[in-house]
């Protein structure tokens, strides 16, 4: 996926990482929780698909309403692969807004602005960038454990069987003061008591 910027183009090679003769292989990444891929990427913004246009990939115009991290500049449309095979994704383009990444290494976390929790989008302005130096780990199947205090267990997919679950819609994994990493539910910033908390 490619994304220009008021007539400058940025690009920003998202799932583009395969190499070339495993081009004719079917696309796969790594599920991600929203702040993995929100800490991943260099851009995260709300948009509105605005029109589409078809070359030799689909071109997506789109109307930045807020940009949670990237350039300073708009973005103003995307470019994606024709088909998902290639990693290609498709929007629908009759001015659905659209939360949009570009997780490195994962699956983008694309998703329609109505579809998130009322904490997924309070979590983007503040609480997912402080919990970047934590790592997301996910449980795929019991036992599982976390190698480090600064590890947070993600266990949708074991208990819930999808990877949008309870602690993805609901939950972020937030740096505590003795470096020790935990699940913080909740709209409000995290308390300096819970910050300051310390396991006995």
């Amino acid at each position: 996926m490619t994304w220009t910027a008021n007539s400058c183009v940025v690009t920003l090679v998202i799932l583009f990482l395969w190499r070339v003769e495993e081009i004719a292989e079917a696309c796969s990444c790594s599920p991600a929780h929203p702040q993995q891929a929100f800490c991943n990427s260099d851009v995260v913004i709300r948009a509105k698909v605005v029109g589409k246009q078809e070359v030799d990939r689909f071109k997506y115009d789109v109307k930045q309403i807020k940009s949670f991290k990237g350039p300073a500049q708009d973005i103003d449309a995307i470019y994606t692969a024709p088909t998902s095979a290639v990693c290609g994704v498709s929007l629908e383009h009759n001015g659905k807004e659209y939360l949009i990444t570009d997780a490195h290494h994962l699956c983008d976390f694309l998703e329609p602005w109505e579809t998130l929790s009322a904490t997924q989008k309070k979590s983007l302005t503040q609480r997912y960038e402080m919990g970047c130096e934590c790592k997301i780990t996910r449980c795929t199947s019991i036992p599982c454990m976390i190698s480090s205090p600064a590890e947070c267990l993600w266990t949708d997919w074991v208990i819930e069987k999808t990877v949008n679950g309870g602690q993805a819609k609901h939950f972020a994994c937030i740096k505590r003061s003795d470096d020790s990493c935990a699940w913080y539910r909740g709209a409000a910033l995290p308390k300096k008591d819970f910050l300051d908390i310390e396991d006995p």
